[in-house]
C-alpha cells in the first residue's frame, strides 16, 4: 500500500477532524525521522494508518482482541480508548494488506508504548502527542524537548500519561509503566 492509497483510506474511515490531526502527524514524524533518522516510508505509513480504527465500534474491537489471540487479553482492562492501536495493527494486516512488521509495530504501540521501542515505534508514538493541533500545556513542553532528544521527550509523554491515568484513578497499561522504566534507565546510563 503507498501513501496514497493509505490517505484514501483514512480519509473514508476517519471524521475530518480525526483526518487533520492524521495529516498533522505525519507532518510531525517527517520532521522527526529527518532529525532521528529511521525508515522514512515505514514512519509515514504508520502515521497515516495510526488511528485506521478508531471509530470502530468498541464492541468490534472487544470481540475482536478476544478472537484474534495475539492481542494481550488483559488490553480489555485498561479502557476501551487504548483498543483502537491494537486492533487497528491487527485490521491494517488482515484489510489492507499492510504486512511491514515495523508499520504494524508503530500503530501497535502508538498510545501505550513498549520496552524496547524501535525508532519507528518512538517517531510514531511522540508525533502522535506532540503534533501542532495538541493544544494541553505539556504537549508545548515536550515539543521542545523533541527538538533536542527523542528519548526524553518519550519519557516526558510517558510520564504525563501515567500522571494523568493516576491523577483520575485510572489503571495504567502495563507496558506504559515498562516503556518508562526502560526509557528513564537508559537515560540515567547516559547521564540523564
Amino acid at each position: 500500500m503507498n501513501e496514497t492509497e493509505a490517505f484514501t483510506v483514512v480519509k473514508r474511515v476517519l471524521k475530518p477532524q480525526r483526518f487533520s490531526h492524521t495529516e498533522r502527524v505525519v507532518e510531525t514524524a517527517t520532521r522527526l525521522a529527518d532529525k532521528y533518522g529511521g525508515d522514512k516510508d515505514t514512519i509515514r505509513l504508520a502515521a497515516i494508518l495510526h488511528d485506521y480504527a478508531k471509530y470502530r465500534p468498541v464492541d468490534e474491537m472487544r470481540n475482536s482482541v478476544r478472537a484474534i489471540g495475539t492481542i494481550p487479553d488483559d488490553v480489555l482492562l485498561y479502557g476501551d480508548v487504548l483498543l483502537h492501536a491494537f486492533v487497528g495493527a491487527h485490521y491494517v494486516k488482515e484489510e489492507l494488506g499492510v504486512k511491514d512488521e515495523a508499520v504494524l509495530s508503530a500503530i501497535c504501540w502508538h498510545t501505550t508504548g513498549r520496552e524496547n521501542m524501535t525508532v519507528e515505534d518512538k517517531i510514531v508514538f511522540l508525533a502522535d502527542f506532540i503534533e501542532p493541533g495538541r493544544t494541553f500545556d505539556v504537549a508545548e513542553k515536550v515539543r521542545v524537548t523533541a527538538a533536542q532528544d527523542l528519548d526524553k521527550a518519550c519519557l516526558e509523554c510517558l510520564i504525563h500519561t501515567i500522571r494523568h491515568l493516576t491523577k483520575k484513578g485510572l489503571p495504567v497499561y502495563p507496558d506504559t509503566f515498562k516503556a518508562y522504566n526502560d526509557f528513564a534507565i537508559e537515560i540515567s546510563k547516559n547521564g540523564g
